[in-house]
């Protein structure tokens, strides 16, 4: 399984442990990734996601996951992300109508 947030692609990132006589060797950072079940109130049920608690902010931020997926771009998400914002807009266009 990938280390990489299902919503924003972050992913690993590689540095440097540097010790007191400034020896260095390589370390990887890795995201916070947090299992959670969000709920879309558009489409009346959960998604099970594995993402960074960052992202997790920033969704709070946004409005929960309808208003995050509907600020997002279809191509920034993956091909299964991208089908359910669809279905999310679709169906704010139909209870807008």
């Amino acid at each position: 399984m990938a280390r990489r947030c299902t919503l924003t692609r972050k992913g690993v990132l590689t540095g440097n442990n540097v010790s007191h006589a400034n020896n260095k060797t390589r370390r990887r950072y890795l995201p916070n990734l947090q299992s959670r079940r969000l709920f879309s109130e558009t489409l009346g049920q959960s998604v099970r996601l594995r993402i960074a608690a960052s992202t997790l902010r920033t969704i709070e931020k946004r409005g929960g996951l309808d208003g995050y997926l509907v600020q997002v771009t279809a191509a920034e998400l993956d091909s299964d992300l991208a089908r359910l914002r669809q279905r999310i807009v679709e169906q704010q266009a139909k209870r807008a109508a």
